[in-house]
C-alpha cells in the first residue's frame, strides 16, 4: 500500500506545447499543463463543465518522449506524484506551486 500514498492519475488535453529545458547536467526537463473536464447538471438542469488545470513536469526519457510526440491539444494520460515547491520571487515574497511529477505517460486519441 505504500505505493498508493502519493499517486496521481490524470487524463486531459495539453493547453500549450511543452516547454523543454536541457540542463547543464545533461538532464532533460519537460514542463506542460493539461486540462481535465468534469460535467454535471446544476440546480436549473443546465449542463456545466468544470475545467481544472494541472502543472506537469517530466524528467529524462519521459521528457524526451514529451518533446518528440506531445503537442498542444493532444489528449494524454499521466501518472505520477504530487509535489509542492517554494521559491522567492524578485520582490522577496515566498511563492509556492504544486505540480505532478510524471513517471508514466500514455498518448491517447489520434
Amino acid at each position: 500500500m505504500n505505493t498508493l500514498r502519493n499517486k496521481v492519475q490524470l487524463i486531459g488535453n495539453l493547453g500549450n506545447d511543452p516547454e523543454i529545458i536541457n540542463l547543464e547536467s545533461g538532464k532533460t526537463l519537460a514542463k506542460f499543463s493539461i486540462a481535465t473536464n468534469e460535467s454535471y447538471k446544476n440546480a436549473q438542469g443546465e449542463k456545466v463543465t468544470d475545467t481544472q488545470w494541472h502543472n506537469i513536469v517530466a524528467w529524462g526519457k519521459t521528457a524526451q518522449i514529451v518533446e518528440k510526440y506531445i503537442t498542444k491539444g493532444k489528449e494524454i494520460a499521466v501518472e505520477g506524484k504530487l509535489t509542492t515547491r517554494a521559491w522567492e520571487d524578485k520582490d522577496g515574497i515566498k511563492r509556492y506551486t504544486t505540480e505532478v511529477v510524471c513517471n508514466e505517460l500514455l498518448m491517447l486519441g489520434k
